[in-house]
């Protein structure tokens, strides 16, 4: 892995003890395209960091669908609200073709939508 202490070394190494490149390369042992990269860049150097490319989810393009009928359930009285598998439903009717998890863990917990609970006699005690 890559730490700022081996950048500070690097960039001493070459402005510091007034090495050759190849000569960093034989005491380091990291490419000398990084060492150039490295020796190049300006002061203010930013530990190196990994990011992740935004892609849109499976569930982006159905999201305002979802929004719109937790929206129509919060209007009705609790008892007539749809559980989370009806939305879900409805969500694979209109080609939604994703896991039901994803739909479950986007359902805000106070909107009334619900996953199914077992029969009673499923339960054993």
């Amino acid at each position: 892995m890559i730490t700022m202490d081996m950048i500070g070394k690097v960039r001493r190494l070459r402005l510091a003890d007034k090495l050759s490149l190849s000569e960093i390369v034989r005491r380091t042992g990291i490419s000398r395209n990084t060492i150039k990269k490295w020796v190049n860049q300006a002061v203010n150097l930013k530990p190196p960091r990994y990011e992740r490319v935004s892609s849109p989810g499976v569930l982006s393009h159905f999201e305002a669908t979802l929004v719109e009928a937790l929206t129509a359930d919060a209007k009705r009285i609790k008892r007539e609200r749809r559980y989370a598998r009806a939305l879900f439903r409805q969500l694979q009717a209109q080609g939604y073709r994703g896991g039901h998890t994803k739909v479950y863990f986007l359902l805000p917990t106070g909107s009334g939508a619900t996953l199914w609970a077992p029969r009673q006699r499923d339960l054993y005690l």
